[in-house]
């Protein structure tokens, strides 16, 4: 990707319009406010063609009692088959003008419908991630819901009330019309019930919504509360702990079958609405048919009209009323109220200071202290350490000591909870976001590879350069190449150092596509995201284990490049060569902190020599 399309990749990725007026998902659900409208609006030209073939659907609605009523008193009624057979031709018509409306509206339909999906999903994926990244709530379990069946269900709703709610508002009013120009008298007879049952199902549907919105939030609760119970399936059936995992997620899921259960009574009352405005009218016209039509004021044909109007038109509409509004329109309204609700990140205000610059990054920290829990033991315990500029520093101790846990309060990921971190003698907490994630990188043992090309991975870390592009794209496509020439070169020889240069090699360069992910090795993912790391600007970088998926060679190759690369390097050891290649080691013990070379930790420390001798069978280079 490379000129104005890298360009435009990027704004977007920014969330500046593109040329072609294109804006990400994200801004149009930053509100949480009209959501379903918002993503709607953008589609009004299928909206509209949708909606002009639907009122050339109607036409057999509108036209169907009147013309059967001809049909019986101008031809069958009189003796003149021909003539009645002709009137029912005309309604055959329109019903094949119907057929050739549907098909020509559906296309449009799904133009408006299809893309739904997607853009409920970024904007879901964007707030779990974002609040997770901006704010200290704890991770959203329930997120899997809302990503999955409530963003299916409000696709599926938004696409069953579109094809749905054309037919309800065309077959009540086509109903209610026909009839008043086939007969006042009949439409007047049926104004009444039908205005009743209106008045009945508009003090339903609040309760409808009530029961409907208890059980979206009994869904999102029963997932939160089985979520890692059922990750965790494993270890509840080593430790024998089935009874208690079942008397911890028990109480959710009767919650989630009272609320479905207190759900399905309120539709009950959906049915009150059908008999009121659909039966009611229909046997009453059944009643006073014979002494209308003796009277004169009915014809026989009148009176079969009416029939028609009310059984194939009132009585289908009242039910998609009351099954569609009542139903799918209830759920779409909560469901789209929910996601709204949760698309919505929190304002998380700057804390004092965050405006700060590091001068230089040095690292330093004072009595720093660290637990999980008020009461439980402290994984690190006052700790003083200082990381020099330009250091090459391994990390050691026993499985399970605290090594990454530390990292993650070295660069910021996780907050100490005693004593305090200086970067460039500016207390981390003070510094500014971006500033800090620019200036520090850690690399975990799980390397993050994403679908896409081999260059937007290993750029994933890589400075902008488009930043302050000027809206003519024209002016600065030359400079673009430029800057896309050089942060390519970059890539391949960060690739190249970190010993990546066969794999980017292997998959196709730069410009190839990695599809899937899981198609690489762990090793593999390990060099994807070493060369990502070593292309960004970060001056204090940090290896948990980075390399424990490589072979030893290979280990060596990519240290020894970010050793010699200008910066810090922390690495978290993996192999007892890690250490030895370290200017100073730090042995964390559980109790104590030491620091000092190999040959001194050999000597001064019988846990440090235990672990070389339990690594060497491992080799080392």
């Amino acid at each position: 990707m490379t000129g104005p399309s890298l360009t435009r990749h990027r704004r977007a990725a920014r969330g500046r319009p593109a040329p072609d007026g294109s804006t990400p998902c994200t801004q149009a659900t930053a509100s949480g406010r009209g959501l379903l409208l918002t993503l709607l609006r953008r589609r009004r030209r299928p909206l509209v063609m949708a909606t002009a073939w639907s009122l050339v659907e109607a036409g057999p609605a509108w036209l169907s009692g009147l013309l059967i009523a001809q049909a019986i008193d101008q031809g069958f009624l009189t003796g003149s088959a021909g003539t009645g057979l002709a009137w029912l031709a005309l309604l055959g018509l329109a019903m094949l003008g119907k057929a050739v409306a549907t098909r020509l509206m559906f296309p449009h339909l799904a133009a408006v419908v299809e893309p739904l999906r997607d853009d409920l999903v970024r904007a879901v994926v964007t707030a779990a991630v974002t609040r997770a990244a901006r704010t200290a709530e704890p991770p959203d379990a329930a997120a899997a819901t809302r990503l999955t069946e409530q963003v299916d269900t409000l696709r599926n709703l938004v696409s069953a009330l579109l094809r749905s709610s054309r037919a309800l508002g065309i077959a009540l009013i086509a109903a209610l019309g026909g009839l008043l120009a086939l007969s006042p008298l009949v439409a007047a007879m049926t104004a009444g019930p039908v205005l009743v049952a209106l008045a009945v199902f508009a003090r339903l549907l609040p309760v409808l919504m009530a029961r409907q919105r208890e059980l979206i939030l009994a869904d999102e609760a029963l997932t939160a509360r089985a979520t890692p119970i059922l990750t965790g399936l494993r270890d509840i059936a080593a430790c024998g702990a089935g009874s208690q995992a079942y008397a911890d997620v028990e109480p959710t899921v009767t919650a989630q079958a009272v609320a479905a259960r207190a759900l399905a009574r309120a539709a009950l009352g959906r049915r009150l609405v059908v008999a009121l405005g659909a039966h009611v009218p229909l046997l009453g016209l059944l009643i006073v048919a014979r002494p209308l039509i003796q009277d004169g004021r009915l014809s026989a044909g009148e009176v079969v009209g009416a029939v028609t109007y009310l059984a194939t038109g009132l009585d289908p509409a009242m039910r998609a009323l009351v099954g569609t509004v009542g139903g799918w329109g209830v759920a779409l309204a909560v469901t789209a109220r929910r996601i709204a609700e949760t698309v919505t990140v929190p304002d998380v205000p700057v804390p004092p200071g965050g405006h700060l610059f590091p001068n230089g990054h040095e690292l330093r920290a004072e009595r720093l202290s660290f637990a999980y829990a008020p009461q439980a033991t402290p994984v690190v315990r006052d700790l003083d350490l200082t990381i020099r500029e330009g250091e090459h520093l391994t990390l050691v101790g026993p499985s399970g000591i605290g090594k990454s846990t530390l990292s993650m309060l070295l660069t910021g990921l996780r907050r100490p909870t005693g004593g305090e971190i200086r970067l460039g003698g500016v207390p981390l907490a003070s510094i500014a976001e971006h500033e800090a994630r620019t200036m520090m990188a850690l690399v975990p043992q799980e390397a993050y590879v994403f679908s896409g090309t081999v260059r937007e991975n290993l750029a994933y870390l890589v400075p902008d350069d488009t930043e302050n592009d000027t809206e003519n794209d024209a002016e600065n496509d030359a400079e673009d190449d430029a800057s896309d020439d050089a942060r390519d070169e970059r890539l391949r020889e960060a690739a190249e150092r970190v010993g990546a240069g066969p794999l980017l090699e292997r998959l196709g360069g730069l410009d190839a596509v990695i599809a899937e992910p899981s198609a690489l090795s762990a090793g593999e993912k390990q060099l994807v995201a070493l060369a990502r790391t070593y292309a960004s600007p970060a001056r204090l970088v940090v290896l948990d284990e980075a390399t424990c998926n490589l072979d030893p060679v290979a280990e060596a190759r990519a240290e020894l490049a970010f050793a010699a690369r200008p910066g810090t390097l922390i690495v978290i050891a993996h192999r007892i060569s890690s250490a030895r290649r370290a200017r100073r080691i730090v042995l964390m013990d559980g109790t104590a902190v030491l620091t000092g070379s190999h040959d001194d930790l050999m000597v001064s420390s019988p846990l440090y020599a235990d672990m070389v001798g339990r690594w060497q069978p491992e080799g080392s280079t």
